[in-house]
C-alpha cells in the first residue's frame, strides 16, 4: 500500500472546513475531481464509530467503509472494508482483500482562525495518480468553499 499525504492551509475556522468537507452538497462538489466521467460522488453515513459509511457514485459503484475514530470538528478516520459494483457489495473477494482495511484520515488543526487540513490515505499503487489528482483539485475546492464569506 502507498501512503499519501495532502495538506491545505485554509483561512477559516475548523468547524467551517469540517462543514465544507462533509455537507452533502459541498462533498459532492469537492469530490467531483475523483469521478471526471461525470458520475458524481455522494457519501452516506450514520456518523457512528464502527457504523456504516458508503462512498458512491450515481451508478451505485463505490466503497463500504466504517468510521474508525472521530472527534468533530478536528479528526475523522475511515477504514475501507470493501467495494460496491452496480449496487452489489463485496468484502471478501481477493481483489478487495488487497486493500480492505486501508485508512483515510482527515485532521484539522486550527490556529488563530486558520485551519490546516491534512488528509492521509492508504491506497494501491494503481490508484495513486487518481488520488493525487483528486485530492489536489478537491482540497482546493474545500478551501474555496470554506473561505467564502457566505459559506
Amino acid at each position: 500500500m502507498e501512503k499519501l499525504k495532502f495538506t491545505k492551509e485554509i483561512n477559516a475556522p475548523a468547524q467551517k472546513v469540517w462543514k465544507a468537507l462533509w455537507n452533502e452538497e459541498s462533498y459532492a462538489r469537492w469530490t467531483e475531481s475523483f469521478n471526471p466521467n461525470g458520475t458524481g460522488s455522494a457519501m452516506t453515513s450514520d456518523w457512528q464509530v464502527g457504523g456504516r459509511t458508503i462512498f458512491s457514485d450515481k451508478e451505485g459503484n463505490g466503497m463500504i467503509s466504517t468510521i474508525k475514530s472521530m472527534n468533530e470538528p478536528t479528526d475523522v478516520v475511515f477504514q475501507h472494508l470493501g467495494e460496491i459494483i452496480k449496487g452489489v457489495e463485496d468484502t471478501t473477494s481477493e481483489k478487495v482483500l488487497n486493500w480492505a482495511g486501508s485508512l483515510e484520515s482527515y485532521h484539522l488543526t486550527e490556529n488563530n482562525g486558520t485551519t490546516t487540513l491534512t488528509v492521509q490515505v492508504e491506497t494501491l499503487k494503481e490508484w495513486e495518480k487518481m488520488m493525487t489528482d483528486g485530492f489536489g483539485k478537491g482540497l482546493e475546492i474545500v478551501k474555496e468553499i470554506s473561505e467564502r464569506v457566505d459559506g
